[in-house]
């Protein structure tokens, strides 16, 4: 029979390893034959409170309870919502106003911080919910009526306007995804997962799903010890981690400040890796440690339940070459479509579009966003077929190997010439001496700005990029900076950059 509900992993999970450790942090863990019952307790507290197909914020520390309260809340029928006590006050404010919530899960310690906010609905804490036993017969009852197409989460992604869009995905499109993810990395029970995001991105359903579909076991990692690179890996040594899937800028913390040097991950087999171009010389220095271990660069948006695409690393690249993002997973098609809505030529660039069960159910509250991304299918005209428009431009090789340029809005227009600001930072990247690197462009005085970590001076960097870039291409202007500025998931946050760019810019 085929699978409609999430939790029927952890159901088949937690008869068959019931005392080994699912969840755990630096200090405590839980077995599955805990997860499977403090969740089977909170989703009997809340449907016993009368919530039901509805969201329930869960408002806690990342840690491994956090985790239970996502599948107790699928257990009532309703669907969760991530916030980390990290968020700003200010989006957890907007994120409110969208949702409109009955119910909040707590800890001690975000029991206090709701107080700030102006909601009016209940507080539930954590310890007490685990209290109440199950209530069999009801969750019976609620699985009874429940549907793959039902909602199991929403996640918050940065709105161009900066209000926070809520991205709503269902049970068909986690089991597909996990399923295919899998497949690909190869997960078994025997995988020991590292988890790098934070608990409120969808990014960590490759450890949190995967390990309740194998009976493996996931560490959440102290978020300090990504400023640490040596004690970061002594971190993976010390729990045995052999599966990480990271964003690029959490591996390229290790190698760039050569943590490799003084100590190696000595179980990590499998490495996976998106959300960010991984510049090739950092790339080989990892390949270098870890000779033996499978790379695999995966490409997808959180409106396409995570991950879509993936390649698996299974050549040399040359220093100014990008690691394609291969191929879609099964069950999916990637539709390159250009200015027109057709089908890009062969060889030319397209925005990557999205059809399959990865699509997500579109943006909570926002049907104007929605409209603006979730699409019928130029391409059909017979009957209705939605697929998502990325906003990402990519275009395939001479392999047929898909290969990710540029964000739409990271191309610009200058001197009357079309340019991708990331073949810009790739060839800095290139550089002996450079640990990152990010351009902006002043819309304004039409002016690329460079923002680079390294041991380079801006004079040697204007020499280096004038023998490597046509003239239209040098950044106009290039400033040097201690560290490079981060997204709470690990990527280089433009938006920021840009911000203090134009604040200088009106002093």
């Amino acid at each position: 029979m085929q699978q409609t509900n999430v939790l029927e992993y952890l159901e088949r999970t937690a008869p068959r390893v019931p005392d080994k450790l699912a969840y755990a942090n630096e200090n405590m863990g839980l077995t599955f034959s805990e997860v499977y019952r403090d969740a089977r307790a909170i989703g009997s507290f809340l449907s016993r409170r009368g919530h039901y197909r509805e969201p329930v914020v869960v408002f806690m520390q990342k840690h491994p309870k956090m985790v239970v309260s996502f599948y107790g809340v699928i257990y009532s029928g309703c669907y969760y919502v991530p916030i980390d006590e990290e968020m700003p006050k200010h989006r957890i404010e907007l994120i409110f106003q969208n949702l409109n919530p009955k119910a909040i899960i707590c800890d001690d310690v975000t029991k206090e911080m709701v107080k700030e906010f102006h909601y009016q609905g209940e507080i539930y804490l954590y310890e007490e919910m685990t209290a109440e036993p199950a209530d069999d017969e009801k969750l019976a009852e609620i699985r009874r009526n429940a549907l793959d197409v039902d909602p199991i989460y929403i996640v918050f992604t940065s709105g161009s306007t900066g209000v926070p869009k809520g991205v709503v995905a269902c049970h068909r499109s986690v089991i597909d995804y996990i399923d295919n993810l899998a497949d690909v990395l190869e997960f078994d029970e025997n995988s020991i997962f590292g988890n790098q995001t934070p608990l409120y991105f969808d990014a960590c359903l490759k450890e949190l799903y995967s390990t309740m579909k194998f009976g493996g076991t996931t560490y959440l990692i102290p978020k300090n010890l990504f400023m640490f690179p040596v004690k970061l890996v002594e971190f993976l040594n010390e729990y045995k981690i052999n599966t990480v899937c990271w964003v690029v800028s959490a591996l390229t913390m290790i190698s760039a400040f050569k943590a490799f040097d003084k100590v190696k991950p000595q179980y990590l087999h499998t490495i996976a890796f998106g959300s960010e171009v991984f510049p090739i010389k950092q790339f080989n220095i990892w390949r270098e440690a870890l000779p033996d271990a499978k790379f695999v660069n995966l490409y997808g948006p959180t409106e396409g339940t995570g991950m879509c695409c993936y390649y698996k690393v299974d050549r040399e690249f040359a220093l100014d070459e990008t690691i394609p993002i291969g191929q879609p997973f099964h069950n999916t098609e990637i539709l390159l479509l250009d200015e027109n809505n057709k089908p890009a030529k062969p060889g030319g660039p397209g925005e990557i579009c999205i059809r399959g069960t990865s699509v997500t159910l579109g943006y909570y509250h926002n049907p104007e966003k929605t409209r603006e991304s979730f699409v019928q299918n130029p391409l059909n005209d017979a009957y209705p077929e939605i697929i998502y428009r990325t906003g990402d431009l990519a275009k395939y090789n001479e392999r047929g190997e898909l290969c990710f340029l540029s964000r739409k809005d990271y191309q610009i227009k200058h001197m009357g010439h079309r340019i991708e600001l990331g073949e810009i930072e790739v060839v800095v990247n290139m550089k002996d001496g450079i640990k990152s690197a990010c351009c902006i462009f002043d819309d304004d005085k039409k002016k690329i700005v460079l923002y680079y970590v390294g041991e380079v001076s801006p004079a040697d960097m204007v020499r280096y990029l004038k023998e490597k870039l046509p003239r239209y291409m040098i950044p106009n202007s290039m400033e040097v900076l201690e560290t490079m500025p981060l997204t709470p998931n690990g990527k280089i946050n433009r938006v920021l950059l840009k911000q203090n760019y134009m604040n200088k810019k009106e002093k």
